[in-house]
Order: C-alpha cells, then sequence, then structure tokens
C-alpha cells in the first residue's frame, strides 16, 4: 500500500474519532419537561449517530436516536433537537418514575466503529430549573464564578479591591 494512502486513511480515522467526542451533558428542567443538552466535538462532515437512554433498575430504555429503537412508553413524551454541536432532548412530563441515569451516546462509522459518551444520573428533587444562571452553576468551576461575581460585587460598589 502507498505510505501516502495510508496517512490520509489514518488522518481520516483519527478526525472522525475526535469529531464525534461527547464533551458535555446537563439536566435541567424547564416547568414540568426534563431537558438533556448533550455537547459534542463536531469536527466532521459525516452524519453523527446518537443515542439518549435511561437506565432504571438495571434496564436500559432507549428514549430518542439512530442507534436503537425508542421504547414505546417513551415515544409520545420525548422531542429532540439537533444542532451542529449539540442534541437537546426533552422528556415531556417528567416524574419521579423517569429517575434514573441518562445516558448520552455518540458513534462514528468507521471500522471498528468508535463510540464516546457520558452519563448523569437524575433525580427530580435535585434538579435545578433550566436558565442562564442555572446552566452557568452547572457548566463552570466554582473558581471562576467566584472571581466573576467579585467584578460584579465591585462594579456594583459593594466592596473595593
Amino acid at each position: 500500500m502507498n505510505p501516502a494512502i495510508g496517512i490520509a486513511l489514518l488522518l481520516s480515522v483519527l478526525q472522525m474519532s475526535r469529531g464525534q467526542k461527547v464533551t458535555g451533558l446537563t439536566a435541567c428542567l424547564v416547568d414540568q419537561n426534563l431537558r438533556l443538552d448533550c455537547r459534542h466535538e463536531n469536527n466532521t462532515n459525516l452524519p453523527i449517530q446518537h443515542e439518549f437512554s435511561l437506565t432504571r433498575e438495571k434496564k436500559k430504555y432507549v428514549l430518542s436516536g439512530t442507534l436503537g429503537v425508542p421504547e414505546h412508553t417513551y415515544r409520545s413524551r420525548v422531542s429532540l433537537s439537533s444542532k451542529p454541536n449539540i442534541k437537546v432532548l426533552t422528556l415531556a412530563n417528567f416524574t419521579n418514575k423517569d429517575e434514573g441515569i441518562y445516558t448520552c451516546e455518540l458513534r462514528a462509522s468507521t471500522q471498528p466503529p468508535t463510540v464516546s459518551f457520558q452519563n448523569i444520573s437524575v433525580l427530580r428533587d435535585k434538579l435545578v430549573k433550566c436558565g442562564g444562571i442555572s446552566l452557568l452553576v452547572q457548566n463552570t468551576s466554582w473558581l471562576l464564578l467566584l472571581l466573576l461575581s467579585l467584578s460584579l460585587l465591585q462594579a456594583m460598589d459593594f466592596i473595593s479591591l
């Protein structure tokens, strides 16, 4: 095999696996609906296969996606929106019965297939309301929040540094 072809093939496989990586999974409540934000890298032009699932009492339930067949009981309650770097799943009428471990999985159609996923444990009484501040708290380190708070307090003349 020509070395140039081998290098090109290796680079395309590396790009695919890098382009399918899940970088974050967050959960919050919008009214009575659960919202899961699955952020991911998207460095490829190929379609991304995905799956959202719920594991409860050691049983996996596929909620939505292109990898598995969604459970009949969830089909009418689930909606999915997709943009280049994020997939957002909304589960309507979220109750305590829907608590468990939620997973966002991405799969590249390479040989062998590359898989990237993240899990999040979701308990109804621990969920925050969706909104700018709550998502900032979920996705930002405490040190950064402290630094942002100090500058805000200084700007409002509550403290002087």
